[in-house]
């Protein structure tokens, strides 16, 4: 078990509770149910509104002031397409932002993670069936330890979903990918288990700050970043999965191509016939009401479902 312990540790404490949502347990659970149950702003689009079963989605992973709406958005949207009981485990596939390199799927070995206000349960038996069936698959909570991309989520999960187990799952940018999310899909399905697969991932990071500024600083290179946010947006749509990842290698358009593309693979392979894309900003615009911004630096969120 790289990166484990000697004895097995049983929760994961927050790592970044007071920088990207709220540390008092209160305010946390009262900002995460306002996220997911109200009306976050929604600009949607075609399929926004239809009312089909989805098993996935992608969610915005940065600050709640800035991608909260969003990604309470893609929740709203899976509960509100459940026909009967809500999933029985939510697979959180998260872009990895930790330094190490692993070229496969990183599970880690805590019972339970929590976040202020409430923990949540890992579906060991799901973790362990896949170490044991697939080589796509390692234990390693280095690259969990202090990892926000899974944990920003949580108590919008908890808020969403109470009941719910949780599978954490950090997934590099590997041609793997796909593979992951189908191993994943067919473990839940042998389990006999109800799930949705969440895709943490932001779009292009743009601007000095992020040493990434192709098109110029300015109005322009906002502009710019968005129609790159869209190159990997009408992959999602389209549903070609194989794609993503040659396309945020090429293109740096998402921080979590790995886990955008083992999450369709999951959807597609438990039946998913269509994407649809609820809402697209960016960290400037999402800000300008509260915490006005130059045009200068700018992140990219997206709100799209799968089933």
């Amino acid at each position: 078990m790289p990166g484990g312990q000697d004895l097995l540790p049983t929760v994961r404490p927050p790592a970044v509770a007071g920088m990207f949502y709220p540390a008092d347990p209160a305010q946390c659970r009262r900002l995460a149910r306002q996220l997911v149950e109200a009306d976050a702003g929604a600009e949607p689009s075609q399929g926004a509104g239809e009312s089909r079963p989805w098993l996935g989605a992608i969610v915005p992973h940065a600050g709640w002031i800035a991608s909260g709406a969003i990604a309470g958005q893609s929740l709203r949207a899976l509960t509100a397409g459940a026909a009967g009981a809500g999933p029985q485990v939510v697979v959180v596939f998260g872009a990895v932002h930790t330094p190490i390199d692993l070229p496969l799927a990183a599970l880690d070995s805590h019972l339970r993670w929590a976040v202020p206000g409430g923990d949540s349960s890992v579906a060991r038996e799901l973790s362990e069936k896949l170490t044991e069936t697939s080589d796509l698959y390692a234990v390693d909570d280095r690259l969990h330890a202090r990892e926000h991309a899974v944990e920003v989520e949580l108590p919008l999960i908890q808020a969403a979903w109470p009941d719910a187990l949780v599978l954490p799952v950090e997934v590099p940018l590997v041609d793997d990918a796909p593979d992951i999310g189908r191993a994943a899909a067919r473990q839940v399905a042998a389990a006999g288990l109800r799930a949705v697969f969440l895709a943490s991932s932001d779009l292009t990071h743009y601007g000095p700050s992020y040493r990434f500024a192709p098109a110029g600083v300015g109005p322009a290179g906002l502009a710019w970043a968005k129609d790159n946010d869209r190159r990997v947006l009408d992959l999602v749509g389209a549903l070609a999965i194989d794609r993503v990842v040659p396309e945020v290698r090429q293109h740096g358009n998402a921080c979590g191509g790995g886990a955008i593309a083992a999450m369709l693979a999951a959807c597609v392979e438990l039946g998913a016939t269509k994407a649809a894309l609820l809402r697209h900003a960016n960290s400037f615009e999402t800000l300008a009401g509260v915490m006005p911004q130059k045009p200068v630096d700018a992140v990219g969120y997206a709100s799209v479902v799968v089933g």
